[in-house]
């Protein structure tokens, strides 16, 4: 290399001075960085893993910058020790001293030879001979490569201090699912609560090893930032595994709910239908006695008790029996509802073939409260009105009863009580209804 003179104005001794010093604190600070990134936990798991993917080609690129680092480390501080050198030499230094002084400390005094190059081939200054630098350059260009490996480590430090322990803990809360699954029944292929837990154990197991072999494809850096080791843990994966377990451990509680509860829940479902049974005999017995007391009268037919019911419990108590409780859960829901069902349509179709005979008791009860008003006002003896009641009487209370000839008769009855009680005519009607607002007084 020719002599080019210093870059610049020659620095005075006070120049020299402060630049030596500012350099030497820039020495001792990069030397305590690499010392702390050699010994960083995260670089010494780096170097024992079995890498893959993303992390294994960035952790060839980190390894290469520091080991480049480390060859600029040295040059740097050789060139220091270099120049502290000439500046001890005299206490005043002289003009020569201060011209190699300047050229050593703000000129490309530092050159960095192949050999060190050639170790890091995919580093900077790749297939170079040898790179010159001025102190302060390599300075910035040490930095640039320090932060890049920093942030590498401890991006990947950050995934394996995170993921790893969380999903043992998930592990071992799902080995305890798995148990208690086991305990109620809840198998692979034979429930889908069982089929969930397959596949979160697979899930699971293949995700771990994906984040001990390649914890940067786990890594979200973050927006705008440059501070090494900026981002967080991707756990996308994890979290929705985490809820894929829980909603499992929920539907393991319904069952257990279920072993708990069954018996008792399978003398509800009996007395339910034994209800809805006893109500339907009541409701046949009713419309034998309908069809004898009632004339001119469509009554509805009663069925009889559904038998799928009664198959259905027998199967729920079957499963109860051989603690099929998976099984039980979603019967026992089925048929609580259905019977419940059959009750309401039990003591809908009593109602209905009872309708009759409740016409015939309005019937009989507007009667003789048309009688007893009648008396009140003293026209009980009267022929006429005595007459008209002992018609409609014998109509209510012979069998077979003609509700609309006896309700005519007793309308009857209620137009000659009102004639003689000067009260307003009552209108004729068509069928049995409620006028008890026409006599309550």
């Amino acid at each position: 290399m020719g002599v080019t003179g210093p870059p610049g104005p020659v620095m005075d001794r006070d120049e020299v001075d402060r630049a030596l010093a500012r350099l030497g604190q820039e020495h001792e600070a990069i030397e305590t960085s690499l010392l702390a990134l050699q010994d960083h936990a995260g670089r010494r798991l780096l170097e024992g893993a079995e890498l893959t993917g993303v992390t294994k080609e960035r952790w060839t690129a980190a390894e290469a910058s520091i080991t480049l680092l480390w060859a600029y480390f040295d040059a740097y501080t050789d060139a220091l020790r270099g120049a502290r050198e000439i500046r001890s030499r005299h206490r005043w230094s002289s003009r020569e001293d201060l011209v190699e002084l300047t050229e050593l400390l703000r000129g490309e005094s530092v050159t960095v030879a192949g050999a060190a190059l050639a170790a890091a081939p995919t580093a900077h200054g790749a297939g170079r001979l040898s790179e010159s630098f001025s102190l302060t350059a390599l300075v910035d260009r040490m930095n640039e490569l320090y932060a890049s490996s920093l942030d590498m480590v401890v991006a990947a430090d950050a995934v394996w201090s995170a993921l790893p322990a969380r999903i043992d803990l998930l592990a071992a809360e799902l080995q305890r699912t798995r148990q208690l699954a086991h305990s109620v029944g809840v198998r692979p292929g034979e429930h889908p609560a069982g089929d969930d837990l397959e596949r979160i154990t697979r899930t699971l197991t293949r995700l771990r090893e994906q984040v001990i072999s390649d914890p940067l494809a786990f890594w979200v850096p973050a927006q705008g930032s440059s501070a090494p080791g900026g981002g967080r843990p991707d756990t996308n994966v994890y979290d929705r595994e985490a809820r894929a377990l829980e909603d499992v451990r929920r539907e393991i509680d319904a069952v257990l709910t279920v072993r708990q509860d069954a018996e008792q829940r399978l003398v509800r479902l009996r007395d339910v239908l034994s209800r809805a049974d006893r109500t339907l005999a009541e409701a046949r017995t009713a419309r034998g006695e309908v069809l004898a007391k009632i004339a001119a009268t469509e009554v509805p037919v009663v069925s009889g008790p559904p038998t799928a019911l009664q198959e259905q419990l027998a199967t729920a108590a079957e499963y109860r029996r051989q603690a099929q409780w998976h099984r039980l859960s979603p019967l026992l829901e089925s048929l609580e509802q259905k019977a419940e069902d059959e009750l309401l349509r039990a003591r809908e179709s009593l109602t209905a073939v009872t309708a009759p005979l409740a016409v015939r008791a309005e019937l009989r009860g507007r009667l003789d409260a048309y009688k007893a008003k009648v008396a009140r006002h003293g026209l009980a003896e009267d022929p006429f009105l005595i007459e008209r009641y002992d018609a409609a009487r014998r109509m209510l209370w012979s069998a077979p009863c003609d509700l609309r000839v006896a309700e005519q008769a007793v309308l009857r009855y209620q137009q000659a009580a009102a004639e003689l009680l000067a009260a307003p005519r009552v209108p004729e009607q068509g069928g049995p209804q409620d006028h008890r607002g026409e006599y309550g007084s």
